[in-house]
């Protein structure tokens, strides 16, 4: 088991979580063709890099959402761009591809999609591409620390 999913694992102990290993789906409507659940209830997890500070930022979005970039500057206070790999390495302890929204190697500023909130039980990555874990919204919500905002365009 990876050190990646190890610390997912650690993070959901004690709760009603499911973590499951799925061949590698590059999109949300892979994951969620493949979980058998509609898209939005992937968590999607996207990390920007604030144009002014350099900090990583992290969206948690509904898998059918896509981050409007307005909004999500708004949110941050500053201009956002694409994060870099290097950048996400270092700020989450995940690979591009398998961003956990929590169990991150430091902390990280977060928000969460509202949309997420409409469904019993979510998907998000675990540490690498071909691992998954469910979990209540309002769960995750709480444990990733996310500001609950509205980001999506």
């Amino acid at each position: 088991m990876s050190k990646s999913l190890k610390r997912v694992r650690a993070a959901l102990e004690g709760e009603a979580a499911d973590i499951r290993e799925t061949g590698e789906a590059k999109t949300a409507l892979q994951a969620a063709a493949e979980l058998g659940v509609e898209v939005d209830q992937i968590a999607k997890s996207i990390v920007f890099q604030g144009q002014i500070t350099g900090e990583a930022l992290l969206f948690i979005t509904a898998g059918g959402n896509q981050v409007c970039m307005n909004k999500a500057a708004a949110l941050a206070g500053e201009p956002l761009g694409r994060a870099q790999a290097a950048l996400v390495r270092a700020q989450t302890g995940f690979a591009i591809g398998g961003v956990s929204p929590l169990a991150h190697k430091n902390p990280i500023r977060s928000f969460f999609d509202p949309r997420l909130m409409d469904f019993a039980l979510i998907w998000a990555a675990a540490g690498t591409p071909h691992h998954v874990f469910s979990l209540a919204p309002a769960r995750l919500l709480e444990k990733s620390e996310a500001q609950l905002s509205d980001f999506a365009s």
